[in-house]
Parts: structure tokens; C-alpha cells; sequence
């Protein structure tokens, strides 16, 4: 009779050490009958460590030529996996050094038994004093990152210990990265396709600090965190050009009077430079940054709603503070402007882009 032990477990492994033998034979004293290792392109030197794997009952060792990143080594795994095991409702992803153990393992599998839509997330505790300062410190910077950018609470967002059901991973298998910024994508992926995520609390082992971890703090960091830098990128861009609009036409309209067509020179001028750093924004939004696939004209209908909001509120408190305050009208603006972007950013992730896409399966 099937059962979550049928559930296949993913090892990518690049020139592990014993610690991989030692959980395959731990996996093996366990009912899990379905193991495969990917290889990725550890070289020659790496070869009868791999061969002891394959000799163990249950595990498939798949290779790659060359290192070719943790993103393509778990894409290689799904595909094997859907192809070879029809009949399992996902799989689970663990790493080669030791961390997971066989009883977090298990756990996993039993949670997306139990919740085959769901993706879950082996999570530590990262205020346990055994996890090394670099780890606590990059999730924790990470999570809240991920709070803000995504709205998603994800306690443990660089956990290797997930399971993910097989509708998921048809999905996946196109989605970009491949390295360790794959896991990042793979979490905002569940934001745009609507996945649930569980949470399964595991142990927080770490090995000799995890000095045998191939996850480099800084490198991997850079290229995790570029995923978020479209964002910031079109928002920010979008606000140079509305700051320099905004200048160049109080320059132009301040002569008038004071007024044109009877309204402040200060809010036609934010009018003007809004409409122009507005369309800018959107088409930069809907192309790049959120690869929107909804209609042109609903999507807009939207943004447009929220940038006229946006940019009333912005005139008139702008007008409103430069007459209490004085001084120079960009200055006032500035800070209202990052104000209103916050606010923006999370009506433009909720509302405006955000995909109807229901899970496939």
C-alpha cells in the first residue's frame, strides 16, 4: 500500500564527504524506499564515494558533467523523479552534510502527505545558540526582507529541508536560477501560483559550524538578493525621473504667479511629472518586474487608480508641508514621496500584479 515512505528524497550533493554515506545508510534503517543523489560535477576524485551510494538498496545517483549549481541539480532530480516515480505526490529535498536527519526527514514527508498542495518547510530555530553567527544573521536579515518585498512570513527561508508536491515541481522545473538563488525563487513562486506554505520544526544541527557548506555568504547573498533588486530598481528610477520632472516644471510654472489655471504651481507641477514618471513606472512593472500576465487594460485600470491616489496625496500634502515649513519644494517632497512608496509597494504587490494563477494539479 502506498504511503509517505514512497515519497522520494533529493540529495544534491557537490564533493560531499562521508556524511553522505552516513545519511543514506541512516535513510536506509528507516521504511523510505526512494533515494536519489545527484552528483554535481564533484570530478574524479569524488567517484567511489558516489559508487558506495549507488550500491546502497533504494538510491539513484545521477551525475553532471561539470558543477552546474544546487538550482540545476534539483531541476535533474525532478524530472527523474516525475518521470520515474508517477505514482508519489511530490518529493523532498534534503542536503548532503548532515544537517537534516532522517526523523526531520520523515516529518516532511508525513506534512505533504497530509497536505499534498502544500509546500513545506523544514524550519530551525535560529535563536538556538549552536547556529553559527553568519547563518542566524543572514536568515533572520533575509526573513524580513521577505516580509516586505513579498509578504511572506517564512521563518526559515534558506532551509534545504522542503517538501514539495509534484504539481509544484512541474512548475518549477522552469523556473530561472540556478545556484543557491533557485530556493529564493522558488519561495516568491509559491507567492505568484497562490502554494500554501507549512512549516515543520526540525532539529538545528550544524557540523564543525558548517565549514563543509559550499553556500557562500557573500557571492550567494549578492546573487539571492539581486531577485529582489528589480524592484527597487523600477520604483527608484521611477522616483529620480518624478523628482527631476518635478523640478524642471516648478522651474517653469513658479514664474506664472504663483498659479496656473487656478491651482498651485506646486501641484500642477507634481501632476505633470506624476502622469509622465507614472506611465514609465507601470510599463517598467509590467514588463520586467512583475511579468505581469494579466490583460493590459485591467492591469492598468488598476495602476492607474492607485497612481492617481498617490499622486493627490502626495500634491496636496507636499503644498500642505512647504507652506508650514518653506524652503525648497524637492526637499518637502522627498520625504513624502518615500512615505507614500511603502504604501504603494504593498497595494502594487496585493492588488495591481498580483497573479490569479490557481495551483496546478
Amino acid at each position: 500500500m502506498s504511503s509517505y515512505y514512497n515519497i522520494p528524497v533529493i540529495i544534491p550533493a557537490y564533493e560531499p564527504d562521508e556524511k553522505l554515506i552516513a545519511l543514506l545508510r541512516a535513510l536506509q534503517q528507516t521504511k523510505i524506499s526512494r533515494v536519489v543523489v545527484v552528483d554535481d560535477g564533484s570530478g574524479e576524485a569524488y567517484e567511489e564515494l558516489f559508487a558506495q551510494a549507488a550500491a546502497l538498496p533504494g538510491c539513484t545517483v545521477l551525475h553532471h558533467a561539470v558543477n552546474l549549481g544546487k538550482g540545476r541539480a534539483l531541476k535533474t532530480a525532478f524530472n527523474y523523479c516525475l518521470r520515474e516515480f508517477g505514482d508519489a505526490c511530490g518529493c523532498v529535498t534534503a542536503d548532503s552534510d548532515g544537517q537534516h536527519t532522517p526523523e526531520d526527514i520523515a516529518a516532511c514527508m508525513r506534512a505533504l502527505w497530509e497536505n499534498p498542495q502544500a509546500l513545506i518547510l523544514g524550519c530551525r530555530d535560529f535563536d538556538a545558540p549552536e547556529v553559527p553567527a553568519r547563518s542566524a544573521f543572514g536568515n533572520k536579515v533575509t526573513r524580513k526582507v521577505f516580509r516586505f518585498l513579498l509578504g511572506l512570513s517564512v521563518s526559515d527561508t534558506q532551509t534545504g529541508l522542503r517538501a514539495i508536491p509534484a504539481s509544484f515541481m512541474r512548475e518549477l522545473m522552469q523556473v530561472k536560477g540556478e545556484r543557491f538563488e533557485y530556493e529564493t525563487n522558488m519561495l516568491i513562486e509559491t507567492k505568484e501560483l497562490s502554494i500554501p506554505i507549512l512549516e515543520v520544526p526540525i532539529r538545528t544541527v550544524y557540523i564543525e559550524e558548517n565549514r563543509t557548506s559550499h553556500f557562500n555568504p557573500i557571492k550567494d547573498s549578492v546573487r539571492i538578493y539581486l531577485v529582489f533588486g528589480k524592484f527597487l530598481f523600477s520604483s527608484l528610477s521611477s522616483s529620480v525621473l518624478d523628482l527631476l520632472l518635478f523640478h524642471f516644471f516648478c522651474t517653469l510654472l513658479s514664474p506664472l504667479g504663483g498659479k496656473l489655471w487656478f491651482v498651485p504651481y506646486i501641484v500642477a507641477a507634481t501632476v505633470f511629472a506624476r502622469v509622465i514618471s507614472a506611465v514609465y513606472n507601470f510599463l517598467i512593472n509590467y514588463r520586467v518586474v512583475f511579468r505581469s500576465e494579466a490583460k493590459l487594460a485591467v492591469t492598468a485600470g488598476k495602476y492607474l487608480a492607485l497612481a492617481v491616489c498617490q499622486m493627490l496625496c502626495s500634491a496636496f500634502l507636499v503644498n500642505f508641508l512647504y507652506g508650514l515649513t518653506g524652503g525648497a519644494e524637492v526637499l518637502v517632497k522627498i520625504p513624502v514621496d518615500i512615505f507614500l512608496f511603502f504604501i504603494s509597494f504593498v497595494i502594487q504587490r496585493e492588488f495591481v500584479y498580483r497573479k490569479k494563477t490557481k495551483p496546478a494539479g
